[in-house]
């Protein structure tokens, strides 16, 4: 008889998701004791040769990657006619999860929040990876407050044929670049990079950039329509910081920054530039980014600079404000449970008192 807890050398725990074609347990290595986080591919989907493919190629991508602020990935294969794979256990939740439990970061969390998404997005782009869907269910928080770029089931390598035909949109529609929702045109880096403008104009806001009744009303306005400014909705920010996101979600591909590592260089650039007029008010800052080409504080791909740090430099400012947002998302869920068996009993307690008094 089959086990349903058990899958091959894995005993299954806590059900963590079910996507479209997968789902995530918690599970312990029976051989080894470890404990990962197992993605199945479902079994209705799992003679689909397309999906199988797909499957196969998210395999293969995060074969290449290994990167601090990318969920790591142990291997995977296939039992009883199933493809799985495993990966690190990230378990302070998503930023989608901090967004609905806590409403808009400020300013500087979600300066560090991006520098170290930007720092991931140059790895997969080093290794000839497009995201694709970057947005923030996608980003994973550990304990300490990391952060981890996840999911890349619809992501493109360029180095292989692309198993997306021409003229179809892949993406979720709230974070698509324009040049996605054509889907005549090839993807770049540079799509991510507008993706990453909609996720940090969201973790300032509480909000995308672009909203509306249907996908239709948000996909005209990716496509027509500029952003509303962060003044404009009474968001605290340093103009830097709106002017960056402004440039991320440029129309057009060729006016966005030049890639990640710019990105991070100028997120950097911005908290120096804040901490130092905090000391001197009266001091001119003389390192403002150039919007369009690379510079100094835009180094190339091979050769960062002392603004544009390496993927694995310390970061600029503690990530105590985004492991406290983990902590406070734990608590709040430990005082409703604990909120629910109080309740509970009391229910108990009255029914009694009730069942007595007939």
């Amino acid at each position: 008889m089959l086990n349903p807890n058990r899958f091959g050398d894995y005993q299954l725990g806590e059900l963590l998701g079910v996507g479209t074609v997968g789902s995530i347990y918690l599970a312990t290595n029976s051989n080894t004791g470890e404990r990962v986080a197992l993605k199945i591919l479902l079994p209705e989907v799992s003679q689909d040769k397309k999906i199988s493919t797909r499957f196969e190629r998210e395999m293969l991508i995060l074969e290449k990657l290994h990167h601090p602020h990318v969920v790591a990935y142990y291997g995977g294969g296939e039992h009883d006619g199933r493809l799985y794979y495993t990966m690190e256990i990230v378990d302070g939740g998503t930023m989608k999860q901090i967004l609905q439990d806590h409403g808009r970061l400020r300013w500087r969390e979600v300066v560090e929040c991006g520098r170290q998404v930007a720092s991931a997005l140059q790895h997969a782009h080093n290794n000839g990876i497009i995201h694709r869907d970057l947005k923030p269910s996608n980003l994973y928080l550990t304990e300490g407050g990391d952060i981890k770029l996840g999911d890349f089931g619809i992501a493109r390598d360029t180095g292989a044929a692309d198993l997306t035909a021409d003229g179809i949109t892949v993406g979720t529609y709230a974070y698509m670049s324009p040049e996605q929702i054509a889907g005549g045109k090839k993807t770049t880096p540079k799509s991510d990079l507008y993706s990453l403008g909609c996720v940090l104009f969201e973790l300032l806001t509480g909000r995308p950039p672009f909203v509306g009744e249907n996908f239709a009303q948000i996909f005209t306005q990716h496509l027509q329509s500029p952003p509303p400014t962060l003044a404009s909705l009474g968001i605290p920010a340093p103009p830097q910081l709106e002017e960056l996101i402004r440039q991320l979600l440029a129309k057009d591909p060729e006016a966005r920054p030049f890639n990640a590592r710019y990105v991070q260089g100028v997120l950097d650039d911005i908290l120096e530039q804040v901490d130092q007029n905090a000391i001197d008010a009266n001091a001119p800052s003389a390192n403002a980014p150039s919007a369009n080409a690379p510079s100094a504080n835009a180094p190339s791909d091979d050769a960062p600079s002392a603004n544009a740090p390496s993927d694995d430099a310390p970061p600029i400012i503690q990530r105590a404000d985004l492991s406290k947002l983990v902590e406070e998302d734990r608590l709040n869920q430990v005082s409703w449970t604990g909120l629910l068996w109080m309740l509970a009993i009391a229910g108990a307690i009255i029914a009694a008192a009730w069942a007595l008094h007939r």
